[in-house]
């Protein structure tokens, strides 16, 4: 074995740099074995041997690593999710099953090349969000085994976070994908809900539940989103990925923070600190905090287990439950049990009062792009949260609980160190989250957010800085669905007609100049005025011109409205791209004012003060 390999990171583009180097599968994963030996954090519940390993080498060593884009990356798998031939527990040995096929997900990655591990620990039939609910025992944190781990995706996280494994596959139905990740600095993807296929998932709360995503890093986790993100007809809950629209992660963007009254950080001095740093860090990546109402939100929250939905808990094992009660621990038991006495009543009145809150939450996405949350306001000790399991846990959901109730994306990510006495710090994170199908953006807003703050991957001695900028074009069914757009006119920052970009959707990306080939006309006509820019062969000069970004659900109504001689065409950048702008029949320009000499429109506006501008709702 390479003596190095001990010391290598596992993030995905330092394996790829390992295999093109030279370094062989069976190396690779030897190493990865050789880590998961450590049984000291409780994180695993099975691990594979060499033997139920070796039919992924073998087809793996009979093909082009080159053609797989996880090839012979190691990957562990949260214990109710199904590998074939390995036993799924779902935290409880008296309902584990063995299943002869894998799970859909699962099914996606081994072929693009990773290779399974393990199955990992979890709070018993994923109900908790501290990860000590398990009869395999307590998962203990990844930098401090005194404290927890977050749940129910314990296992998982801890995994990643030591650098055994790459990344690995989790669930969340309140927050399982987030707060593990949040106490062991790590990205925790919550992904749009049916993005990732369940089948083959011991359901939580079926209509709720997603698989999520651990990784050292954002891009890594996209690499990862990319190849699972695949459509499953044979799930009902399964849905095809929609553009991500406006990519607001590059700023300027808006984000939203509940307002000061409305945080909660359970006496955590040092979350506080955090969390005004972690606000202070996305303003200098462009953003414009914006305080919203989080009253609604924290509402949603409660409506997880106090209302009906707890019923759903109960539905997923009811047959066991009800047959082997004695084999569920304490709370998962009472939590799970108290679903059969919720009404038919008490599930349509629950819907009607989320349906309203949802407007409610909704509301906040015309003011900002997305909100900015802890992911839970602070940690605690093993001790404590077994001392005190279910209030404790219910302030770990204070931030996560509403997400997926609402239909939102989220995306977790490490915010720094908060310290415990003289030898111990402790990682702590947050939440950026967003509507469904803003994964692409939420991760690349991430992405530069983690390498603002800096750092070592996890709990490894790798550093973040050494990994490439995850912020590279989403591949397979993750587009962004919008148009690039050069306007020269009235629809210019500020001018009467911007709205009719604003009001769907738009965002500003550049103000430019097209290539020195064109000639701006005022036109004749109107009121409104109108500018006109024509390419020609000689003659030409630079015009200022603005790039919006568009969604392309609503690019036809605005060129439907366009009028004569306008139209969209290609206009030339002045690096040299080409993007969808406004542009003038030759024709129109005919007797109208040639104004190339000002510039642009802004400044023959200026120049021509007392002309009178167009109106709101015309076109330039």
């Amino acid at each position: 074995m390479n003596p190095n390999l001990n010391e290598l990171s596992f993030d995905l583009a330092a394996l790829r740099a390992a295999y093109a180097g030279g370094v062989t599968l069976r190396q690779i994963i030897g190493e990865a074995m050789r880590r998961c030996d450590d049984l000291s954090h409780r994180a695993f519940i099975h691990r594979l041997s060499l033997t139920e390993i070796e039919p992924y080498l073998a087809r793996l060593e009979t093909l082009d690593p080159a053609s797989l884009p996880l090839y012979g990356i190691p990957f562990a798998i949260k214990d109710n999710i199904d590998l074939a031939g390995v036993p799924t527990t779902a935290g409880c040995p008296e309902f584990a099953y063995t299943p002869t096929e894998h799970a859909f997900v699962v099914e996606q990655l081994i072929a693009a090349g990773a290779v399974p591990i393990g199955k990992t620990n979890l709070d018993q039939f994923a109900t908790g969000l501290n990860g000590t609910r398990s009869p395999y025992g307590a998962c203990r944190n990844a930098f401090d085994p005194d404290y927890i781990s977050g749940g129910s995706s314990s296992g998982s996280s801890v995994t990643v976070a030591k650098g055994w494994v790459s990344f690995s596959l989790g669930t969340d139905t309140a927050g399982s994908g987030r707060v593990p990740a949040s106490f062991n600095n790590l990205i925790g993807l919550k992904p749009t809900c049916g993005l990732l296929s369940s089948t083959g998932v011991v359901p939580a709360c079926r209509s709720l539940d997603t698989v999520s995503i651990f990784a050292l890093t954002a891009g890594d986790a996209q690499a990862i989103l990319n190849v699972a993100a695949a459509f499953d007809a044979a799930d009902p809950f399964s849905r095809r990925a929609e553009p991500f629209g406006v990519d607001f992660s590059a700023g300027p963007f808006r984000f939203g923070v509940p307002g000061q009254d409305q945080l909660a950080f359970f006496g955590d001095v040092g979350a506080v600190a955090l969390f005004e740093t972690a606000v202070a860090r996305l303003k200098k990546l462009g953003g414009t905090p914006v305080e919203i109402d989080f009253a609604p939100f924290l509402e949603v929250a409660r409506l997880l287990y106090e209302g009906p939905w707890v019923a759903e808990r109960y539905v997923a094992i009811r047959d066991f439950i009800d047959a082997q009660p004695q084999a569920v621990i304490e709370p998962v038991r009472s939590i799970i049990a108290s679903g059969r006495d919720k009404s038919a009543p008490d599930a349509f009145a629950a819907a009607y009062r989320l349906k309203a809150l949802k407007r409610s939450c909704d509301a906040v996405w015309s003011h900002i792009d997305c909100l900015l949350t802890p992911t839970a306001g602070t940690i605690y000790r093993i001790a404590e949260m077994q001392a005190d399991p279910v209030r404790l846990n219910s302030n770990l959901g204070y931030y996560t609980n509403f997400v997926n109730l609402l239909d939102y994306s989220a995306v977790a990510l490490p915010a720094g160190l908060i310290e415990r006495g003289a030898a111990t710090a402790l990682p702590w994170g947050v939440t950026l989250v967003a509507p469904a199908h803003r994964d692409v953006p939420l991760l690349r807003l991430a992405d530069r957010a983690h390498r603002t703050l800096g750092g070592n991957l996890g709990a490894t001695a790798s550093a973040l800085a050494g990994t490439p900028v995850g912020t590279g074009a989403p591949q397979g069914s993750l587009k962004s669905g919008t148009v690039q757009l050069a306007v020269c006119g009235a629809h210019l920052s500020g001018l009467p007609l911007n709205p009719q970009l604003t009001d769907r959707g738009a965002r500003l990306l550049a103000t430019t100049h097209s290539a020195p080939e064109y000639r701006l006309f005022a036109l004749a006509g109107g009121p409104p005025q109108r500018p006109g820019m024509v390419r020609v062969a000689k003659g030409g000069a630079a015009i200022a011109l603005e790039v919006w970004e568009l969604p392309a659900e609503h690019f036809g109504s605005f060129v439907a409205a366009i009028p004569a001689p306008l139209a969209i065409g290609k206009v030339l950048l002045a690096d040299g791209a080409l993007v969808c702008g406004f542009v003038c029949d030759a024709l129109g320009v005919a007797g109208a004012q040639d104004i190339t000499q000002h510039g642009g429109w802004k400044a023959w506006l200026m120049a021509n003060a007392t002309r009178p501008h167009p109106t709101a709702g015309e076109h330039p």
